[in-house]
C-alpha cells in the first residue's frame, strides 16, 4: 500500500463524511497535521472527525483559543489552530506536550507555526480546491499513519 491517499470531495457534506471515516480509521492515538488555505475546509473536516467519534455538540474553530478539547468516552480529541500563534514558544507555556497522550487524537491546523514544539505528524493532510471541489491528500509519515491509510 502506498503512503499517499488522494480523494476528491464535492462539497462540505462530503468533507464532514470523510472526517468521520478518518476518525474511524484511527485505531490508536494519532497526530494529524492539517494543511490548506484559509477556508479550505480544515475545520469542516475536523467537525466530521469529532462527530465520527460520538461528539454531539458544536465543533468550532479554536482560532482565538489555540486549542479546543473534546472529551469523549474512549478518546480525547484536541483541535489546534495555530494561525494566530505569534511565537512557537507559546506552545511550551501552554503545556503542549500534555495534549499528546496514548488516548488522544490531535488535529493541528497551521502546524508550520509550531515547528520545534509539536510532535511529528502521523499524517500530513492537505486540502486544496480543484475547481469547485476539494481534493484531500493524506501522506502517512509513520507506521501508525500507514495503518490509518490502510483502514480507509
Amino acid at each position: 500500500m502506498s503512503n499517499i491517499l488522494i480523494e476528491k470531495l464535492e462539497d462540505a457534506q462530503q468533507t464532514v463524511a470523510f472526517g468521520q471515516r478518518l476518525s474511524q480509521a484511527c485505531q490508536q492515538a494519532t497526530c494529524i497535521y492539517l494543511h490548506g488555505e484559509l477556508g479550505a475546509g480544515k475545520t469542516t473536516l475536523t467537525r466530521g472527525f469529532v462527530q465520527g467519534l460520538g461528539h454531539k455538540g458544536n465543533v468550532k474553530s479554536p482560532t482565538y483559543t489555540l486549542v479546543e478539547p473534546y472529551e469523549l468516552a474512549d478518546w480525547q480529541i484536541y483541535h489546534f489552530d495555530l494561525y494566530r500563534l505569534s511565537d512557537p514558544e507559546e506552545l511550551e507555556f501552554m503545556g503542549i506536550r500534555d495534549y499528546f497522550g496514548e488516548t488522544s487524537h490531535s488535529l493541528v491546523e497551521w502546524p508550520e507555526r509550531g515547528i520545534g514544539f509539536l510532535p511529528p505528524a502521523d499524517i500530513d493532510l492537505t486540502i486544496a480546491y480543484v475547481g469547485e471541489q476539494r481534493e484531500i491528500t493524506l501522506q502517512a509519515n509513520t507506521s501508525n499513519g500507514l495503518s490509518v491509510l490502510n483502514n480507509l
